[in-house]
């Protein structure tokens, strides 16, 4: 189970990576988004993975920790506000530049110069 949960927090951090690279808005937000979700597993993986493990009642037994679910709670909050600031801020840089590139400029003005 350790071993598909590490692939896919990979995979989501490969992913997000390669989509916050891109040239344009909308893929870096994506990217953005994945790399919070990579984030999310990575500290929800730092508690330890128990299939079984019961809340703490009495103290004994192997039990589930519960700062790493508190940690990924609060990061889901504020990865979710991040997000929609960053969703209006690529909209009003849309509006303003008049396209969708993470520089500012299009492909034409590359071309001219």
């Amino acid at each position: 189970m350790e071993s598909l949960y590490a692939i896919t927090t990979g995979v989501l951090t490969a992913c997000g990576l390669y989509l916050t690279l891109r040239g344009r808005t909308f893929p870096v937000v994506v990217g953005l988004t994945l790399l919070s979700y990579a984030v999310n597993l990575f500290l929800f993986s730092m508690g330890g993975l128990t299939t079984d493990g019961a809340t703490i009642v009495n103290g004994g037994g192997e039990y589930a920790d519960p700062l790493p679910q508190a940690l990924v709670l609060t990061a889901i909050v504020i990865g979710f506000a991040m997000t929609a600031f960053v969703v209006i801020l690529a909209m009003r840089a849309r509006s303003e530049a008049g396209n969708d590139h993470v520089d500012g400029r299009s492909h034409d003005d590359e071309e001219r110069s």
